[in-house]
């Protein structure tokens, strides 16, 4: 076993000055946590972008391996939850903020992060899903649990050419839902319905001021942008609809009304990935297992170097990357 290896880590100088790129680094220099392991994936998340870009405070200390998604093989192993061998991921948990995160070759992490990669799917494949894919189907089940059914009319998807709206729109269409997709790229038209979508509308029909209450339409909405977006899906959701919110691209505010609420029954579900309770993440996974076929995941993502990462942070935040990008730590 090689004592260096390579990670994207982000470091600020004593003068205040951010910077964040690929460097060597010792197994003496990582964390002191009982599992070792030696990573093959992550990913790239709009989270990521920020951390990498300085756009947002997210890395909380310095300094900070970045990435909020691992996969990889555990190498080490102090507990006996955990044995050599054993395929696991990480999503969340503070990686990236808290803790050294996925942009590394090696990690050692706290045993309670880890979750046992479903034998479904590689490692490769557990991170086409990652963070964006896993929240989609936190998002999901919660319209599951609501109790909405796809007989009670359509789910939007907001944000749908993202990670997250992407493997939305998958699951969404393979549970039987029709699905509408709303984005700012008509490019990806195609693409969507591809996954399953079957309409397509302009993010100029969402990203306009609403009523307090419109022609009821969805019995469902995804959302991953937040602010006047996720208050005009709101406005025209079906009696007893429910809205899983889970991200803000668009903006942290929501310029809307209470009566969505009050009129008409409506539930606004927050979608916590980040530290959302281990039973919440193993059903997740249990049920990605479960409803995605890997062989459409090859539509949904590519496989990008680790020294591309900075480059690819970017280009997130300037919502250029469609689907999802896979990293492979080790090319």
């Amino acid at each position: 076993m090689s004592d260096t290896f390579n990670a994207i880590v982000a470091e600020k100088s004593e003068d205040g000055t951010f910077s964040a790129g690929l460097k060597t680094l010792s197994l003496a220099e990582l964390p002191d946590e009982p599992v070792l392991v030696d990573v093959e994936y992550s990913t790239v998340n709009y989270k990521d972008g920020l951390a990498v870009t300085n756009t947002a405070p997210i890395c909380q200390k310095f300094p900070m391996v970045c990435g909020i998604d691992l996969a990889g093989t555990v190498a080490e192993s102090n507990t006996e939850a955990w044995q050599l061998g054993d395929k696991v991921l990480v999503n969340g948990y503070g990686l990236s903020e808290r803790h050294w995160g996925a942009y590394s070759q090696k990690q050692r992490v706290n045993p309670d992060y880890l979750v046992r990669i479903p034998a479904a799917f590689t490692t490769e494949e557990a991170m086409a899903i990652g963070t964006a894919g896993y929240t989609a189907m936190l998002a999901v089940n919660a319209i599951r649990d609501q109790g909405t059914k796809p007989e009670d009319g359509p789910v939007l998807v907001t944000g749908s050419a993202g990670g997250v709206g992407s493997v939305a729109i998958v699951l969404l269409a393979r549970l039987g839902y029709e699905v509408t997709a709303s984005t700012g790229r008509p490019e990806t038209t195609d693409y969507l319905k591809s996954l399953g979508a079957t309409n397509v509308i302009a993010r100029d029909e969402l990203s306009r001021k609403c009523k307090p209450l419109e022609k009821e339409l969805w019995a469902g909405t995804v959302d991953s942008v937040g602010s006047t977006t996720l208050a005009t899906a709101l406005a025209p959701t079906r009696y007893n609809g429910v809205v899983a919110a889970c991200g803000l691209a668009g903006g942290a505010d929501l310029p809307g009304t209470v009566m969505p609420f009050l009129l008409r029954n409506v539930r606004l579900q927050g979608i916590d990935s980040v530290m959302a309770p281990m039973a919440a993440r193993e059903r997740a996974w249990h049920d990605l297992a479960q409803l995605l076929d890997p062989k459409r995941l090859k539509d949904v993502y590519r496989v990008e170097p680790l020294a591309r990462v900075p480059e690819l942070c970017a280009s997130i935040l300037r919502g250029e990357i469609k689907g999802r990008v896979v990293i492979d730590v080790n090319a």
